[in-house]
């Protein structure tokens, strides 16, 4: 199938690993350019070398308010035109309802929430019909994550926004998607389960809740949310899709 992507110009934050650079990859392997951030400027100077060509690298922080003008900035420069932007926003610091302090819901709260909707608003402005914004967010959008409270009040949060948004931009046909991972097997996934104290417990027990009996691997991942970024999925707009090997079968 073709998925309509050749030339396409995309920016990908949080690309350096994880379902970012997951993404990034399914994106240039079908024909995309791509504009990669993360904070760390040897990371991405060394994940854009590995996409090749036609990806670009660009130390940003999605708390920074100019960062979205930039990178969009930086997508005509760099390939000459500006199609969409995955945000894929990390995972703030796990903890529990009374243990999480005002100084983690503050930093959580510019960098997951503040600087996607920037992104996002940003990214709306800027982009012409058959445009598109993804937002990366969490199977905490449709159901609490024991442990990770921070993520449990902040997400849905931004789901709720991207819905909103999708109404607005909706009639110049742009379009705007979430995806809700679970257990991918990411560096992200695996810290988790280390922090419970025995990883391979935790994993046995998360496998029971998933239909499918295994975690997800990056580039599954990666393959859903560029075929939600491209033209083949011109008429899906302002729906949160799970990719989560059926977690969340009930929702």
């Amino acid at each position: 199938m073709d998925l309509g992507l050749k030339d396409r110009v995309y920016v990908v934050t949080g690309a350096t690993r994880g379902l970012g650079n997951a993404t990034a990859r399914e994106l240039v392997a079908d024909g995309a350019k791509v504009v990669i951030t993360g904070r760390d400027a040897d990371r991405v100077a060394a994940a854009a070398r590995e996409l090749g060509p036609n990806a670009y690298g660009l130390p940003a922080d999605n708390a920074d308010p100019a960062a979205a003008e930039r990178l969009i900035a930086t997508a005509r420069e760099r390939f000459g035109r500006f199609d969409g932007i995955l945000i894929s926003v990390g995972g703030p610091p796990a903890g529990s309802a009374a243990g999480n302090t005002d100084d983690q819901w503050q930093a959580a709260f510019e960098s997951v929430f503040l600087g996607a909707v920037r992104l996002a608003r940003t990214a709306a402005g800027e982009l012409t019909a058959g445009g598109v914004i993804g937002l990366v967010l969490s199977g905490s959008v449709r159901e609490p994550i024991p442990g990770l409270t921070i993520s449990n009040g902040l997400r849905p949060g931004l789901a709720g926004f991207a819905k909103s948004l999708a109404d607005e931009v909706g009639p110049r046909d742009i379009r705007v998607v979430g995806l809700l991972p679970a257990r991918i097997d990411t560096d992200r996934v695996r810290e988790l389960d280390a922090s419970t104290g025995d990883a391979d417990a935790a994993r046995e027990r998360n496998v029971a809740n998933i239909p499918l009996g295994r975690y997800g691997t990056p580039r599954e991942f990666g393959r859903t949310a560029a075929f939600l970024l491209s033209p083949a999925a011109s008429y899906l707009t302002g729906l949160m899709v799970p990719v989560d090997g059926g977690a969340l079968r009930g929702l």
